[in-house]
């Protein structure tokens, strides 16, 4: 909720802005009017990803937050332009990844990161696990993505009705009737729950985030 809010303020200058040109292929002979494409070598490909890398590696950090900001904006205002890579974009990734942020996100089908941000095939270095939680698998995974691949930002994404966080919060009676994995997981998130200050709250919604 709060990076749909920060994004709106942006959206509006800056949706034409993001359109991504897409690269030309790397031969075509002309036939008339018409450039004929006879397709690329890996060469070319890992020469295209190489330049995609240094790209990458210029940007500053609030640059890729403001991206994501203006994702987001995109596609709550239906404006989304689902950035698709070519077939030479695809080929270039085969050899590298190089992507600006990593995102520790919810399993949930309904907040899939790449759709939410508006990014494509490469942009985003992507964890998902129910209630978007820190274990040793995730905060290793978040590791990866600062120590090898360089991303400028990590973001935690919560979202609202969130069912691994409401399942956490039934008794603890309730949760030892779960599988063994997911009795742990959720009374995992539970001990990261301050119920005190949760009985407080009036936004029933604010339950589940």
């Amino acid at each position: 909720a709060a990076a749909a809010a920060a994004a709106a303020a942006v959206a509006a200058s800056s949706v034409a802005a993001l359109h991504r040109p897409q690269p030309q292929p790397p031969h075509g002979r002309v036939q008339g009017a018409a450039a004929v494409w006879e397709g690329f070598s890996m060469e070319e490909a890992i020469a295209h990803a190489d330049a995609g890398q240094a790209r990458s590696a210029a940007r500053a950090p609030a640059e890729v937050l403001a991206d994501l900001q203006r994702g987001n904006a995109r596609f709550w205002t239906n404006t989304a332009v689902r950035p698709e890579r070519s077939a030479f974009e695809r080929r270039a990734l085969i050899s590298k990844q190089f992507p600006s942020v990593a995102i520790l996100g919810c399993s949930d089908s309904r907040v899939p990161t790449e759709i939410i941000f508006d990014q494509g095939l490469g942009d985003i270095f992507t964890i998902r696990v129910a209630g978007n939680v820190l274990d040793a698998a995730t905060v290793a995974s978040l590791q990866y993505a600062v120590h090898h691949l360089k991303v400028k930002c990590v973001v935690v994404l919560g979202h609202e009705l969130c069912g691994a966080v409401k399942a956490a919060q039934l008794p603890e009676e309730q949760l030892d009737n779960e599988p063994p994995e997911l009795a742990y997981a959720l009374k995992t998130i539970k001990s990261g729950l301050d119920q005190s200050r949760l009985a407080h709250l009036r936004d029933c919604r604010a339950l589940d985030r």
